[in-house]
């Protein structure tokens, strides 16, 4: 048996005797990057770097990394398919490419995790009108041992990866699979259908950034060819120790015994209902228990925790679970992730506070808001109706906070549809996220570093040392996002900025601004980044070397902040600096929007 602890540590072992250097997991919350609301890959903070900024770490870089992904939030209960995973990665910033990485994940698999070539399939690009078939992919397996009818070429949507946004790195992709049984695939046919029903499980994905998308829609080599891998623990850990289902995992199995424990149904371990709670309860803890502090809403990040939650309770309820029950298999969530994840501990209370107010506040609607869903169903039975108008829908959201896909859930399991686009119409003012919004919210991508997003990113450093120079030294940055049009920053403080606040905090970056100073950066040990003062967003992630920006006029320093870039070079670039709207986000954290014109 192996944990999910001594898999992360062979598999960092194992790179780090390669000459990778170990960075620590990033926050769930991607830093001034608009296309996700969430970190879904441990590629996400190193997005500047693979566009060829140098990483302060080096060229050969692996961790492990906390993410969350939506897009299969309907899946979540069968074999695999989780919200909240582990992802081990390891990555080459122009470094080393196809041979070498696909010669080093056979090694580790093979040698370090003894898995058998007769459990191991792979599948490479099969080509399109875009990029040729990925032929030097297969031969690399195939010169490793694989087995010529054991290596699959599949299409774009299977074996390619990006641009994340409308331009930038992209490539194909090699996956591997490990076979839960003796299984002996006949055709390419037969994996697949055997990989989308369970027997074959993809347990590693190594992307080959091999061309840029540029405007005009064409794939061009790129001058820095990147690597980007990623093993899902879970799935690895379950495998290896030769279960069939992700929640074997020695992360989630703690959870889901606590969830049927308290379950009046005795419900088996493969109920769905109970790993959709093991699921959603350890996403929510994770999110909630995140640095960056976002609680329960109607909007972004705050919508999706929200729907964790809700949706956990009703699944709860759907298996006998009554009463408050969240902060109890929280309690084990943090007991299973806290040793990876120490920031869970310290932000416990805030994860207790937040579950137990959201579940007060839907507990008592869900019993209702049932009642009143049943009632109208039985209506548009009797008159022979098969959808529930988006009224109706909208109703359940405002009386009873409904989010739409409880109310689609519900619906679909009794036969129905719901009006989503009349329900979407009333939602506007709301900027409710539809099914798909979660994950592909904005057109920015990942690969947005465009002049207006440089400059402020910029204009961002400068507004979060303005805001200790004109209210309070003890200010820092709790997050931001940035898009072309505008940043928005995320501070600790409880109460609203004054006019005259927001006049100076204006005047001041302005001042930079017309000061012209230069925008410089110099990679450092943390330790002397700390010395002089350099600001830094959690500071406990920078390990080793740091990149730390300057901006500064002589002598005169005006912000020094631990960042990834990009930045312009001087600050007569940004034009005028003003602030558009301040607001709370939760207690004790405020948010400020602002342009530069």
């Amino acid at each position: 048996m192996i944990s999910s602890a001594e898999l992360k540590k062979k598999y960092l072992s194992f790179f780090e005797k390669k000459g990778h250097k170990r960075m620590p997991s990033a926050s769930l919350l991607p830093e001034n990057d608009p296309s996700v609301l969430f970190t879904t890959a441990g590629m996400h903070p190193l997005v500047p770097y693979l566009l060829g900024e140098p990483h302060p770490l080096g060229k050969r870089l692996c961790n492990f990394q906390k993410c969350i992904r939506t897009q299969d939030i309907d899946e979540v209960g069968d074999s695999w398919h989780l919200s909240f995973f582990e992802m081990l990665g390891n990555w080459s910033l122009g470094d080393y490419f196809k041979e070498e990485a696909i010669t080093m994940s056979f090694e580790f698999l093979t040698k370090e995790l003894k898995v058998p070539l007769e459990r191991f399939s792979v599948t490479c690009f099969a080509g399109d009108k875009d990029a040729p078939r990925d032929e030097e992919t297969a031969r690399i397996w195939e010169k490793l041992g694989v087995a010529k009818n054991r290596i699959h070429f599949l299409p774009k949507k299977d074996n390619w990866w990006g641009p994340a946004g409308q331009t930038g790195p992209c490539g194909p992709d090699t996956e591997m699979f490990y076979h839960a049984k003796d299984i002996q695939e006949k055709s390419t046919e037969e994996f697949v259908k055997l990989s989308s029903t369970g027997p074959f499980c993809e347990v590693w994905n190594d992307v080959l950034m091999q061309y840029n998308k540029n405007e005009n829609g064409r794939f061009e080599e790129l001058k820095q060819k990147n690597v980007d891998t990623g093993m899902g623990v879970e799935r690895m850990v379950a495998t290896l120790n030769g279960a069939d289902n992700a929640y074997a995992c020695d992360t989630l199995a703690p959870i889901l015994d606590k969830v049927i424990s308290m379950s009046s149904s005795g419900t088996a371990k493969t109920n769905r209902d109970a790993r959709i709670i093991t699921d959603h309860i350890r996403a929510a803890v994770m999110i909630l228990g995140d640095d960056k502090g976002v609680v329960p809403s109607n909007v972004d990040h705050g919508y999706i925790l929200r729907r964790f939650i809700r949706r956990s309770i009703r699944h709860a309820r759907m298996i006998g679970i009554s009463g408050e029950f969240c902060t109890e298999i929280a309690k084990v969530a943090i007991d299973v992730m806290a040793d990876s994840y120490p920031e869970l501990r310290r932000n416990s209370k805030r994860i207790f506070e937040e579950l137990k107010k959201e579940e007060e506040k839907f507990s008592v609607a869900l019993e209702n808001g049932t009642r009143q869903l049943e009632k109208e169903l039985q209506l548009l039975e009797k008159s022979h109706q098969k959808i529930l108008e988006g009224k109706s829908a909208f109703d359940l959201f405002q009386s009873f906070g409904f989010p739409l896909e409880i109310t689609m859930e519900m619906c679909k399991e009794k036969g129905f549809d719901v009006d989503t686009i009349g329900f979407n119409a009333l939602m506007e003012g709301h900027q409710a996220l539809s099914r798909k919004g979660a994950e592909q919210k904005f057109k920015g991508g990942l690969a947005d570093h465009s002049e207006a997003s440089t400059k402020l990113h910029t204009a961002t450093h400068l507004l979060n040392q303005a805001l200790r120079v004109v209210v309070d030294p003890s200010i820092h940055q709790l997050g931001s996002n940035i898009t072309p049009e505008r940043l928005r920053f995320d501070f600790n403080w409880d109460q609203k900025l004054t006019d005259e606040q927001i006049k100076k905090i204006e005047e001041w970056v302005n001042g930079v601004i017309k000061a012209e100073a230069d925008v410089s950066f110099e990679i450092m040990p943390l330790g002397e980044a700390k010395k002089i003062g350099a600001q830094g967003v959690f500071e406990e992630r920078y390990e080793l070397e740091v990149k730390v920006y300057t901006v500064s006029k002589g002598k005169t320093v005006y912000s020094r902040e631990i960042c990834g870039g990009p930045h312009v070079k001087n600050t007569k670039e940004l034009g005028t600096f003003k602030i558009i709207k301040q607001e709370a986000v939760a207690a004790g954290v405020r948010r400020i929007k602002a342009i530069v014109e």
